[in-house]
């Protein structure tokens, strides 16, 4: 941040002032509409470009201006993000990232930033997301999200009740914390020693497993069903994929998940998401290029 002033409307330190303030927010609401750390970064980063080269005179509200800049960039990048995904390999999963260090996402935790919550986001419209995210993340009016998106008023409280009623569809409620992580070390104690009748009495009626390895040699490219299946399917590769490895208790979006690490370069990032009925899915990120996003949100914690 040491290029020169824009012309007109005050110093850069000023302009740097101002982002830095509000960059959290635009980080948060960029993370929450692209799932992915790195295209985040990237939004953040085009948006404080356009705020040295803009007449900053003119800005009324600086905060406002961002905040804007920052969601029709990302409505950009939902499009073309869409297209690319269309030739991804196997299940696209949402990039995970360190909330237990990444102070711009504990900022405003919600459950928005959840990956199961990414994962239903990932199916809603451009315009869907982005009324939903900055409605319901941070809690924006219906009169500033309707000028942000350049819709009217009452074709914002559509979209924010139609994105409500699916993420309602297609999410039960989550179980406490202390729950969540209890029964994530029971799968990985019946994963690790390949006990398939333990795995089926932790999963749910329909629980799904997702593998993230965009291609990745044994990776599975689609997602795998049903509490027998997923049950044999972990239990399957107990003496491929343990018996070398580290386990690291982590916090990915806010919920206890397992790091593992093999040979000191990690192999995957397990996660679940559980309700009453059990657990719902199983996510394996195993996208090297996400898992160094991931070891990059922590700020090199580990």
């Amino acid at each position: 941040m040491t290029q020169p002033a824009a012309a007109g409307g005050g110093d850069l330190d000023d302009a740097a002032a101002v982002f830095a303030e509000v960059r959290p927010r635009l980080f948060g609401i960029a993370y929450r509409m692209l799932g992915s750390w790195s295209e985040a970064e990237d939004v953040v980063q085009d948006t404080w470009l356009r705020w040295q080269g803009t007449d900053r005179g003119v800005v009324r509200t600086p905060v406002a201006f961002l905040v804007t800049t920052t969601t029709r960039l990302c409505l950009n990048v939902v499009q073309s993000a869409r297209a690319r995904r269309e030739t991804y390999t196997g299940p696209w999963l949402p990039e995970p990232v360190d909330t237990a260090a990444d102070p711009t996402l504990a900022v405003e935790q919600d459950e928005a930033v959840e990956l199961a919550v990414l994962l239903v986001l990932e199916r809603l419209t451009p315009t869907e997301r982005a009324a939903y995210v900055l409605r319901e993340s941070f809690d924006y009016p219906y009169a500033e999200i309707a000028e942000i998106l350049q819709l009217g008023q009452p074709n914002v409280r559509q979209l924010v009740s139609r994105a409500r009623r699916h993420i309602a569809g297609e999410r039960r409620v989550p179980v406490s914390r202390e729950d969540h992580r209890r029964l994530l070390e029971a799968f990985l104690v019946a994963a690790r020693t390949g006990d398939a009748a333990a795995l089926e009495s932790l999963l749910s009626a329909d629980v799904v497993s997702y593998s993230d390895g965009d291609g990745a040699a044994r990776v599975a490219r689609r997602p795998v069903a049903g509490p027998a299946r997923v049950a044999r399917f972990v239990a399957a590769f107990r003496d491929v994929f343990w018996p070398r490895s580290q386990i690291t208790w982590v916090e990915a979006n806010g919920r206890p998940a397992v790091l593992v690490v093999v040979d000191g370069s990690p192999q995957a990032l397990l996660s679940v998401t559980a309700s009453e009925r059990g657990i719902e899915q199983v996510q394996w990120m195993m996208n090297r290029a996400k898992l160094a996003a991931w070891e990059r949100s922590g700020g090199g914690a580990r």
